[in-house]
């Protein structure tokens, strides 16, 4: 089969390891083609193939019928091939602009910037997009999900005729993900070639044409129509099996004490009045559209923003929180960010590490020496049970693929046996399989009498997991809702609080 792009028999290898064995894929112009599998399946090993991060070892690519072996990420670029990666790899100090036109400024570094242009052009993507900022904003002043949408102008900037996009949506709001789907098919409909990676098996289903399933670095499907297969069609593919969803009862964990308790509280980023409370043994999720300040009340419970009136309580007492070493220390608060690369992890040190440093304090006062063997003993049944996929606890998380580094943020929690875990946005970048694990793992760490803070933009991922789902909106608490499971009457009732809010502003 020809066409616009072909890879035939792609093989990669690093130490120890064979990331892709004899992987083929073939893009048709004017479609929009599915790369899919677990993590650690080889998805963002061959786009790094594609895009000239990494040379294959053995194979071939062609585009446009003519040779295509790419010295570099500048040479596939030039060549029509761009790519937004699931990590942002935008410079936090520079404007909106500067980040979507880069590569630009690259090109003619000592030709003088003319910025009015340069504002000018750049609100034309922005609009696009419906991004409502200033061109001229420095990109760390931006939520996680703007950062994604300049991501994206970033790569529709550069007018590729290849265009691969690695979990675009994963940081984007309903509203946001139907104007991008919308972006991508006019695209489409325009001969752009792209490559859709996304866990979100509803999402490929509405916009793709085309799917490769790749499974441990083969290909499981090549370049197949993705008419006639179903959602348990593309997970067999994906996992060799079907998924099992689970159907847990509700339950009432109200009958203790709160563990946490938030009263009256306000922080001085902009939360009023805000009343919250957990039991042992509960989830309470916290549901709402991006900007509702949810991450933030989280990052105000561990200290990391001031709570300027009521009160944070840990087991009854008024709890002195100044910093996130005193959550984590002295009151064993434990968070898995949505910001993994940002806030979860080191990058540069090992998984060993990464999963050890909350409990290093703890084995050095328990033997007076810390070693890694003590660690490992503590830490590696949670590597093991995630299944994070590492040539060894000795590699940089940085080496790892997304979904792992999630599985190693979310491991070092587990391992520090925090007694009220706060869990923001957990299934970015998680696969199917995975998402499975930890929901069970999050359901355990409850039953054990963890009490747990779930923050997640994913609904049916909110009304599986939580026992009462807390909605906010504007930094206020506009309602709470006991779960029964119904996710019908679940989600009209949460958004019809959302609603309500937005109603009352306007």
């Amino acid at each position: 089969m020809r066409g616009v792009f072909n890879a035939q028999g792609v093989l990669k290898t690093f130490p120890g390891v064979t990331a892709l064995e004899d992987v083929s894929l073939t893009l048709t112009q004017g479609s929009i083609h599915a790369l899919l599998g677990e993590n650690g399946a080889g998805k963002s090993t061959l786009i790094k193939v594609m895009t000239g991060v990494y040379r294959p070892d053995a194979g071939s690519m062609t585009l446009a019928g003519a040779a295509y072996e790419p010295q570099n990420t500048h040479d596939a670029i030039a060549k029509g091939i761009g790519v937004v990666h699931q990590e942002r790899n935008l410079i936090p100090r520079f404007s909106v602009a500067e980040n979507i036109f880069l590569e630009l400024m690259a090109d003619q570094p000592l030709r003088r910037i003319d910025y009015p242009k340069l504002y000018r052009d750049a609100r034309r993507w922005l609009d696009m997009l419906e991004i409502d900022a200033d061109p001229a904003t420095p990109v760390e002043r931006l939520s996680v999900a703007r950062m994604q949408l300049v991501e994206i102008a970033k790569a529709l900037s550069l007018n590729s005729q290849i265009l691969m996009l690695d979990e675009p949506t994963a940081s984007l709001t309903p509203h946001e993900t139907d104007t991008l789907f919308g972006i991508l098919r006019r695209l489409r409909d325009d001969g752009v070639s792209l490559v859709f990676v996304s866990h979100k098996l509803e999402e490929v289903q509405e916009i793709c044409d085309s799917v490769t399933v790749l499974r441990d670095g083969r290909n499981a499907c090549e370049s197949r129509p993705l008419e006639g297969l179903g959602r348990q069609d593309i997970v067999r593919l994906m996992i060799g099996r079907s998924e099992m969803i689970p159907d847990w009862s509700a339950r009432d964990r109200t009958g203790d004490r709160p563990v946490l308790e938030l009263s009256g509280v306000s922080t001085g980023i902009g939360h009023s009045n805000i009343d919250l409370s957990i039991h042992k043994g509960e989830i309470v999720g916290v549901y709402g559209l991006v900007g509702a300040g949810r991450s933030e009340l989280a990052k105000a419970i561990l200290g990391k923003f001031e709570v300027t009136a009521g009160d944070v309580m840990v087991d009854g007492r008024r709890a002195d929180i100044r910093s996130v070493a005193d959550a984590v220390g002295r009151y064993r608060i434990g968070y898995v960010s949505e910001d993994r690369k940002g806030e979860g992890l080191i990058l540069i040190h090992s998984v060993l590490e990464n999963v050890g440093i909350p409990i290093w304090r703890r084995l050095a006062k328990l033997g007076g020496f810390l070693t890694k063997g003590h660690v490992r003993k503590q830490t590696e049944p949670y590597i093991r049970k995630l299944e994070v996929r590492t040539p060894s606890l000795e590699q940089n998380v940085g080496n790892l693929s997304g979904g792992n580094q999630q599985k190693v943020s979310v491991a070092k929690w587990l391992a520090a046996e925090a007694k009220i875990l706060i869990v923001d946005e957990p299934s970015i970048g998680i696969d199917i399989k995975t998402k499975a694990y930890l929901h069970e793992l999050i359901r355990e760490l409850s039953d054990a009498g963890t009490a747990l803070l779930l923050i997640t933009s994913d609904m049916p991922e909110m009304i599986a997991l939580a026992d009462r789902i807390v909605v906010m909106s504007d930094y206020r608490v506009m309602g709470e809702i006991v779960n029964n499971r119904d996710y019908r009457a679940m989600s009209e009732g949460i958004m019809g609080l959302i609603q309500d809010n937005e109603a009352s502003a306007a």
